[in-house]
C-alpha cells in the first residue's frame, strides 16, 4: 500500500506540512538543560551539552524546587538508541509547569532506533544484488534507504498453484525446495479485514515431486486450525482464516526487484537491490534494531482480569462450576453458590483488587473482607442480566500481600467470574511535553518467530495466551496524565507510531505528523477494560488534533491511521488521515456486547446472548479529512465505529473521500449506538454506501444533515433517526457543504506537492478516483474523468504552480485557465504511458492568491495526479 512517491508525506513531511521542529522561540531561558548527540559530562549547559540520560537525571533533581517549567533542549542531530528513553513518575512535572523536552530553535533532533549500514559490495551482477556485513546478532524486519522504506524480499501477489494441506500448503513446483533458510520464510495472506502471517517450519519435496510448505505448527493452529474466538467483547462472529497465499516473503531467492532487501541473520549479512539513482557508497542505509524509542510509564502497568478458575481463588462451601453458558462470562464459565455463608478467598500482591460477577434479578448481597476486616457490602441484584460486572472494587491498599474474602449473604445466587489485581499504586506519569522532536526507525521482531495472529485493526492475539494485545509503538505512554506531544514527527517505523495506553488520561497529540508506520499511526485506549467503574482506571479526556496521519499499515495491513478502543471523552478533531490499507479510523470496540439481548436476537445471534456494559462514551470525531482508504483489505471505511457508547457521542464535520476497495463511507458497525452523525461530506465514494447501519444491534443513532455524491445507503438499525443525505452528483456542493470542506483537516498547510485528493482541489462534473494503481502515480492514486468540460480547480497562495497528470494514448487536450484568464491548451496524448508528467507550469506570478483550473477538452480520459506549488 506504500505510495510510489511519498517524499512529500514521509521523508519531507516537515517541509510539506509546515511542521518545522516546534514553535519559534527566543533565546533559551536560564536553567535550561542542553543536550547534544555527542554530549559529555554533567554540565548540561550551552557550552557543555550532556547526554539525554544525564539531562533526565538533572531534570529529576530540579523538579522538587522548580517554580516554573523544567526544560530539556535537544540540539539537532541523530540520537541513536538501542533501548527506549524511559521516563517514570519521578520524572513528572506539575500541573501548569511540565517538564519539557523540546528541539533547540531551528534544529532537528532525531531519536533513531536504527544502525547505519555501510560497506556494500555487489555479489550478483545479473540481479544487481549488493551485500554488506551487519553486527553479529542483528535482527530486524525493515530497511530504509535515503528515508524511503524498502520491501522485504517478496514474491508476486497471489501465486498460482498452491493448495491447502493439513499442515500448510503444497504446490507442484519443485523449485521452492532449493530455497535457503526456509524457517525465515513467511506466508502472508490478506483475507477480508485481516492480514495473517506465519513463518514456515520447512520446505520439503512432496510425494508428487513438488514442494510441501509446512507452516510453523503453533502459528498454523492460531491462524488456520483453531482461530481464537472468545466472542463479544473481544471479537465478532466472522473468522477469516489463513486458507491461501497472497505473497511469500523473506527468502534470498526472491530478491531481484529494485528496492527489496533480505537480512540473513544467521550469517550477519544484509542484501539489497538498489533503486534507480541510489548509490550505496553514499546512501543513508538505516536498519532499525530498536522496538521502542520513548517510554513514559506510570504505575500500575497494564491491568487485565484473570478467570474465576485462577489458582489463587479458593472456594469454600458448596460452590458449583458452570461452563458454556453463553451469557458473556469471561472464559464462558463461572463459579456459583446458592448458600449463604459460602465464600471465596483470593490472596494477591498489590494495592487493590476487583471482582467480576454477574448482575441479575436472582443475584443478592455479599460482604467484602480485606485481610479479615469487613470493608463493604455489595449487591449483584439488577433488573437485567449483565455479564462481567465489577461487583467489587477495592483500591488504595498499602502495597503488599493482601487477602480478599467475599461471603454470600443474600439472594438466590452469588457468581464469581474473574479477578483483576491492581499490583501497584495508581500513580500516572504526568505533566510532560515533547515538542519539535523526530522519532524514526524502529522494528518489531516478534512476528518473525510467532507470526501475526490478527483480530482486527492492529489488535492481535497473543500467540501463547490467545488474549488480545496490540502492535507496540515507537512512542509509548502507559498510564499517563497530561502528556503533550506537539509539533513532533514519528516516521519510518516497523511498529505503530504513538500509543496512549493503559488508561492514559487528559493527554494530547497535536500539530504532529505520524507517517510511514508498519502498524497503527496513533492508538488510544485498551480493549480489555470495558468493565471498569473506577474513573482513575479509565481511558479519558485524550485528544488528537490538527495532525497528519498517513501511510500506516505499511507492513501489517490491517492497521489503521487512528485507533481508539474503550474511552471516555476522547476528541479526534481536524486531522488529515490517509493512504491506509484498511480503515482510516477505527473508533470503539466490543461489537454487540453493549446491545441488549433483544437486539442481539434481532440480529440473529444465539439466545441467550453475550451482554455486558462499557464505560465508553462522550467521544467526538469532528472536522477530519479522511481519504484514500481501503487500499488492501475489505469491510471497513474512512471512519469506522464499533460497539456501544454509554453516553452520546458526536460524528460531525468530517470529509470522507476516495474509498479504494469494498467499503462503507460512514460505517457504524455492529453495536454502534448513541452517535449523533451530522454535517459530514462524502465524496468520491466510488460506488460505496454513504452510510451503512447493517444490523439491528446498531441502535439509537441520529443520522441527519449530511452531504454525499451517492444516494446509496443501508439503514437496518434499531430506533435510528435517519435523514437521507443531500445528494450532489456534479461536484457543485452547496455552500453549507463547501463550508464543511473548507473547515476540515488541519487547515491549509503550506506544501510544495499537493496530491489529487487534497481538500484544496475541487472537482466539477463527473469525476472518479482510483487508488493503489501501482504504476507510479503520486501517492499511488489519481482522479479521472471521461466527461468533456469536467474541470479541476486549485486555489493557492504563492508565485507559481505546476499541474501533474498522466500522459497516454487515451489522453487528450486540456484547457488551462489561470485567475480566470485562458492560457490555451496542452496535450496529454503520448504513444506510451508516462506518470507524474508536468504538462503545464507557471511561475513568476505576483505573490498572493491564485486559481488554476484544468478542463478536459478531448480524448478518453483526463487524469489529475497533483500539483506543485512555489
Amino acid at each position: 500500500m506504500r505510495k510510489a512517491v511519498a517524499a512529500c508525506l514521509v521523508a519531507a513531511a516537515a517541509a510539506c506540512f509546515g511542521f518545522t521542529g516546534g514553535p519559534p522561540r527566543t533565546a533559551p531561558e536560564p536553567g535550561t538543560l542542553h543536550v547534544a548527540p555527542d554530549g559529555r559530562g554533567s554540565a548540561c549547559s550551552t557550552q557543555k551539552p550532556c547526554t539525554l540520560d544525564t539531562a533526565r537525571q538533572r531534570a529529576r533533581a530540579l523538579i522538587p524546587d522548580a517554580t516554573g517549567d523544567v526544560v530539556v533542549e535537544l540540539r539537532g542531530g541523530t540520537y541513536r538508541l538501542t533501548s527506549p528513553f524511559r521516563l517514570g513518575v519521578q520524572d513528572s512535572g506539575r500541573p501548569g509547569h511540565p517538564v519539557v523536552y523540546r528541539a533547540a530553535a531551528g534544529q532537528t533532533p532525531v531519536l533513531s532506533g536504527a544502525t547505519r549500514i555501510t560497506g556494500f559490495s555487489r555479489v550478483d551482477t545479473a540481479k544487481k544484488i549488493y551485500r554488506a556485513k551487519v553486527p553479529a546478532g542483528t535482527a530486524g524486519r525493515g530497511l530504509f534507504v535515503n528515508g524511503v522504506r524498502a520491501d522485504r524480499a517478496r514474491g508476486p501477489r497471489n501465486p498460482s498453484g498452491f493448495s491447502v494441506t493439513a499442515t500448510g500448503f503444497t504446490t507442484s513446483d519443485p523449485s521452492y525446495t532449493s530455497w535457503t533458510n526456509p524457517a525465515r520464510v513467511e506466508v502472508v495472506e490478506n483475507n477480508a479485514w485481516k492480514q495473517m502471517r506465519c513463518p514456515l517450519a520447512s520446505i520439503t519435496r512432496s510425494a508428487s515431486g513438488g514442494s510441501d510448505f509446512t507452516v510453523d505448527p503453533a502459528c498454523w493452529n492460531n491462524n488456520h486450525t483453531a482461530v481464537p474466538n472468545p466472542g463479544f467483547p473481544f471479537n465478532g462472529a466472522g473468522l477469516p482464516s489463513m486458507d491461501g497465499i497472497t505473497w511469500l516473503e523473506n527468502a534470498y531467492q526472491l530478491l531481484g526487484t529494485p528496492g527489496q532487501f533480505y537480512l540473513d541473520d544467521s550469517a550477519d549479512y544484509l542484501y539489497y537491490v538498489p533503486r534507480a539513482g541510489e548509490d550505496l557508497a553514499t546512501a543513508d542505509v538505516e536498519l532499525p534494531v530498536a522496538t521502542e524509542l520513548l517510554d513514559a510509564s506510570g504505575t500500575p502497568g497494564h491491568l487485565a482480569p484473570v478467570n474465576d478458575t485462577d489458582w489463587r481463588a479458593v472456594y469454600t462451601g458448596s460452590w458449583g462450576y458452570s461452563s458454556g453458558r453463553h451469557f458473556g462470562d469471561m472464559g464462558a464459565d463461572v463459579h456459583y453458590t446458592s448458600t449463604d455463608g459460602d465464600a471465596v478467598s483470593y490472596t494477591f500482591d498489590g494495592t487493590g483488587i476487583q471482582v467480576l460477577s454477574e448482575t441479575s434479578s436472582d443475584e443478592g448481597d455479599a460482604d467484602v473482607y480485606i485481610d479479615g476486616k469487613k470493608v463493604s457490602t455489595v449487591s449483584g441484584n439488577g433488573p437485567e442480566r449483565l455479564a462481567q460486572q465489577a461487583m467489587v472494587s477495592v483500591t488504595g491498599l498499602p502495597k503488599g500481600t493482601h487477602t480478599l474474602r467475599l461471603v454470600k449473604t443474600g439472594g438466590a445466587y452469588l457468581l464469581v467470574d474473574g479477578f483483576t489485581v491492581i499490583p501497584d499504586v495508581i500513580a500516572p506519569v504526568h505533566d510532560l511535553v515533547f515538542s519539535g522532536l523526530t522519532f524514526a526507525y524502529t522494528t518489531w521482531n516478534a512476528p518473525t518467530a510467532e507470526g501475526y495472529v490478527d483480530n482486527q485493526a492492529g489488535v492481535i492475539w497473543n500467540p501463547t495466551t490467545r488474549t488480545p494485545i496490540r502492535i507496540p509503538a515507537a512512542v509509548q505512554v502507559h498510564r499517563g496524565a497530561r502528556i503533550t506531544f506537539s509539533d513532533n514527527h514519528v516516521q519510518h517505523t516497523g511498529t505503530s507510531g504513538i500509543a496512549l495506553a493503559d488508561q492514559t488520561q487528559d493527554s494530547t497529540v497535536k500539530a504532529s505528523s505520524i507517517t510511514d508506520t508498519s502498524g497503527t499511526g496513533v492508538a488510544i485506549g485498551e480493549v480489555d477494560d470495558y468493565y471498569q467503574t473506577e474513573p482513575a482506571l479509565m481511558t479519558s479526556g485524550n485528544t488528537v488534533s490538527r495532525s497528519v496521519v498517513q501511510f500506516p499499515g505499511q507492513e501489517y495491513q490491517d492497521a489503521v491511521g487512528i485507533w481508539v478502543g474503550h474511552s471516555r471523552g476522547t476528541a479526534i478533531s481536524h486531522n488529515d488521515v490517509g493512504y491506509t490499507p484498511y480503515s482510516g479510523m477505527s473508533i470503539g470496540w466490543g461489537w454487540g456486547w453493549a446491545s441488549n439481548c433483544t437486539l442481539q436476537a434481532a440480529q440473529g445471534l444465539p439466545d441467550p446472548c453475550l451482554h455486558g456494559t462499557t464505560y465508553t462514551g462522550g467521544n467526538q470525531i469532528i472536522g477530519n479529512h479522511v481519504h484514500s482508504v481501503m487500499g488492501a483489505l475489505f469491510d471497513g471505511g474512512p471512519i469506522y465505529t464499533l460497539g456501544g457508547q454509554s453516553a452520546p457521542s458526536e460524528f460531525a464535520g468530517n470529509v470522507l473521500s476516495e474509498c479504494i476497495n469494498g467499503c462503507n463511507m460512514i460505517y457504524h458497525d455492529e453495536g454502534s449506538s448513541l452517535w449523533n452523525t451530522h454535517d459530514n461530506v462524502v465524496r468520491f465514494s466510488n460506488g460505496s454506501l454513504w452510510t451503512n447501519l447493517w444490523t439491528p444491534s446498531i441502535h439509537d443513532d441520529s443520522i441527519h444533515d449530511n452531504y454525499s455524491d451517492t444516494a446509496s445507503y443501508n439503514n437496518s438499525g434499531t430506533n435510528i433517526t435517519f435523514q437521507q443525505a443531500t445528494v450532489v452528483t456534479d461536484g457543485h456542493w452547496p455552500p453549507a457543504a463547501q463550508t464543511i470542506v473548507d473547515a476540515a483537516g488541519p487547515g491549509t498547510l503550506p506544501g510544495t506537492v499537493i496530491d489529487d485528493d487534497d481538500l484544496r482541489v475541487s472537482y466539477a462534473g463527473s469525476w472518479s478516483s482510483s487508488g493503489s494503481r501501482g504504476i507510479g502515480d503520486l501517492d499511488n492514486g489519481v482522479h479521472y474523468t471521461q466527461q468533456n468540460g469536467a474541470a479541476a480547480t486549485i486555489t493557492f497562495t504563492g508565485t507559481g504552480c505546476s499541474f501533474l497528470t498522466e500522459t497516454n494514448a487515451d489522453e487528450g487536450d486540456i484547457g488551462i485557465t489561470l485567475d480566470g484568464v485562458s492560457k490555451g491548451q496542452v496535450s496529454a496524448n503520448t504513444s506510451e504511458r508516462h506518470v507524474q508528467q508536468k504538462v503545464y507550469a507557471t511561475s513568476g506570478l505576483t505573490p498572493g492568491r491564485h486559481t488554476l483550473t484544468v478542463t478536459k477538452l478531448s480524448g478518453t480520459y483526463l487524469l489529475v495526479d497533483g500539483f506543485t506549488l512555489n
